[in-house]
């Protein structure tokens, strides 16, 4: 019998996103709900993801590579550098305000982006997925606040 896909295995953009604590309390049904709303995007190193100031449309997930905030014009010192398995401009999914920071790829880099809107949609389609990620937010906010508390660099 002939298949298009195989079933049997789950693709790289599931286990990527499987990996992402953001998404750690997802069973695998409601992962591929989540997957199918993350696009993916390569950057290469030195590319502009976003612009201090911009309106904040989507949420990224860096899925390989590594990705520096910095303020825009002073690439030479980052905020931070952030690795794969990290999120970055997640406050759009939030306010949809301005970037506070511009975001470069520091690397080649592979990103998953989910859009405010698309995330809008997955609170009206499927509530428990989208209160599951909103509490994975939680704590990764929490996490920078603690880490701020005790004197730490953020992410």
């Amino acid at each position: 019998m002939f298949r298009l896909f195989n079933t049997s295995r789950p693709s790289a953009l599931l286990q990527q996103l499987g990996g992402l604590s953001l998404f750690s309390e997802l069973s695998p049904r409601e992962l591929k709900i989540v997957a199918a709303l993350v696009h993916q995007r390569r950057m290469l190193a030195g590319e502009v993801i976003f612009d201090e100031g911009e309106e904040g449309q989507a949420i990224y997930f860096i899925l390989a590579g590594q990705v520096t905030i910095c303020r825009q014009g002073e690439a030479e010192r980052p905020i931070a550098v952030l690795e794969a398995g990290q999120v970055f401009g997640e406050l759009a999914l939030i306010d949809g305000g301005p970037r506070s920071a511009q975001a470069r790829a520091a690397s080649d880099c592979e990103l998953g982006v989910m859009f405010r809107g698309d995330f809008f949609n997955l609170m009206e389609s499927h509530a428990l997925i989208a209160t599951r990620i909103s509490f994975g937010l939680a704590r990764h906010y929490a996490s920078i606040v603690r880490r701020l508390a005790a004197g730490g660099a953020q992410p």
